[in-house]
């Protein structure tokens, strides 16, 4: 549901920046689509598929606090130039992301919850998108986000 969210709002505010000229519009609404919106879409539905266990409310709830108050940071952050608010979401993004990797862990062969490489793609997705935080709190630090 919020991914779904995030891609409408990614979307809307494309619609409303461009005619603005608003100098963080595209990179905002690109933001909401690939990391808010498709990212939290790609982690839930792997995590609820992949999962061997599915994760209690607690985790689930830290899940998304993480995922959604952290990308909330990160914008504004961006679009205030603060990278200190923007280090604080980054922050928030890895919390998420280690709980997103921890749930889904590498299966046997016929235990019901898909094909070991589909694990590993999804944990691949995880890594690429721990990896790409530090490079964007150090643009969103020179101010190039």
């Amino acid at each position: 549901m919020l991914g779904t969210v995030g891609i409408i709002g990614g979307g809307l505010v494309s619609a409303a920046t461009g005619p603005l000229s608003w100098q963080h519009g595209s990179w905002a609404a690109a933001y909401l689509v690939l990391v808010v919106g498709v990212a939290q879409l790609v982690f839930g539905v792997g995590q609820a598929w992949l999962a061997h266990e599915l994760p209690g409310r607690p985790t689930i709830v830290w899940e998304l606090v993480g995922w959604n108050l952290g990308s909330a940071l990160v914008i504004v952050g961006a679009v205030l130039e603060r990278p200190v608010v923007v280090d604080v979401g980054g922050a928030l993004l890895v919390v998420a992301l280690v709980l997103f990797a921890r749930v889904v862990r590498v299966g046997r062969p016929g235990d019901g919850a898909g094909s070991p490489w589909i694990h590993w793609v999804y944990l691949l997705l995880v890594l690429v998108i721990l990896v790409s935080i530090p490079i964007g709190l150090v643009l969103a630090a020179l101010g190039g986000a």
